[in-house]
């Protein structure tokens, strides 16, 4: 397959004119590039399911999710969908931040443990398990409620739904 260059394909609008990631990408699997609202590449990565990988990076990163260009492959390959994504690294000049130490950030599930208050951390040290786990799902709840107001904000309008069994922990993720 020859590897198609990044400049060469056209940028999509990360969400529709009904404020939806467009549907028919759901279950494709292929390369993908994201763009801030600057069309600075923010992010080069492949999925099987291109849909839901573009849904967690925009709960995750909404405000450098603005468009994105894609490449869609019949076959999944690995290897094939690791040498387009280099090739675009190679082709912008420099790593975008979701591909160097900021990774994390777009790929892994939300911490929401940084968003403690000092007084939910203070009672967090002192507290037994039980309480911990009540502390972490409110404020995980706290933040879940900023994220989806933040993408009510940014024009999305399709349901996004957290994982329930990790936000005990402090974490999100759909």
């Amino acid at each position: 397959m020859e590897i198609p260059s990044l400049e060469s394909l056209p940028y999509q609008s990360y969400l529709d004119a009904e404020g939806k990631i467009p549907d028919e990408l759901t279950g494709k699997i292929g390369v993908y590039a994201i763009f801030d609202r600057a069309r600075t590449l923010q992010l080069a990565n492949y999925s099987r399911n291109v849909y839901l990988s573009l849904k967690q990076h925009l709960t995750r990163k909404p405000h450098q999710c603005y468009e994105f260009k894609l490449q869609t492959i019949e076959k999944p390959s690995r290897t094939i969908l690791e040498e387009i994504k280099q090739a675009w690294i190679a082709e912008n000049g420099s790593i975008p931040p979701g591909n160097s130490d900021r990774a994390v950030e777009w790929n892994e599930a939300i911490d929401t443990k940084p968003a403690m208050t000092e007084v939910e951390k203070a009672t967090y040290e002192k507290s037994e398990e039980l309480a911990r786990i009540k502390l972490l799902k409110t404020v995980a709840r706290r933040v879940e409620a900023e994220i989806l107001e933040t993408l009510k904000e940014r024009g999305a309008q399709m349901e996004f739904r957290f994982n329930p069994k990790i936000k005990e922990r402090g974490l999100l993720d759909l």
